[in-house]
């Protein structure tokens, strides 16, 4: 698998994974958003892998979510998510 082909499945993995994170949490983008202060669409962005985040927005969002950024990365260790 080439480099760049490895981050870009990286990076929808870890789009999917946050969005499951928000499903699970019972939130709706709006409400995650609405805590962030951001608007709707930087949810959705980052879900839809149309927007990255850098470690502090990750982290922001983690707190909102009630994890960890150390669960998060779990998570994305686990082979087996998303």
């Amino acid at each position: 698998m080439s480099g760049k082909f490895r981050i870009e499945t990286d990076r929808a993995r870890l789009a999917r994974i946050l969005r499951r994170l928000r499903t699970e949490a019972k939130m709706p983008q709006g409400d995650l958003a609405q805590r962030l202060g951001r608007p709707q669409s930087f949810v959705s962005r980052y879900e839809t892998g149309q927007r990255r985040l850098d470690l502090p927005e990750l982290k922001e969002v983690c707190q909102e979510l009630g994890i960890t950024l150390r669960m998060l990365v779990e998570h994305f260790e686990d082979r087996h998510e998303a």
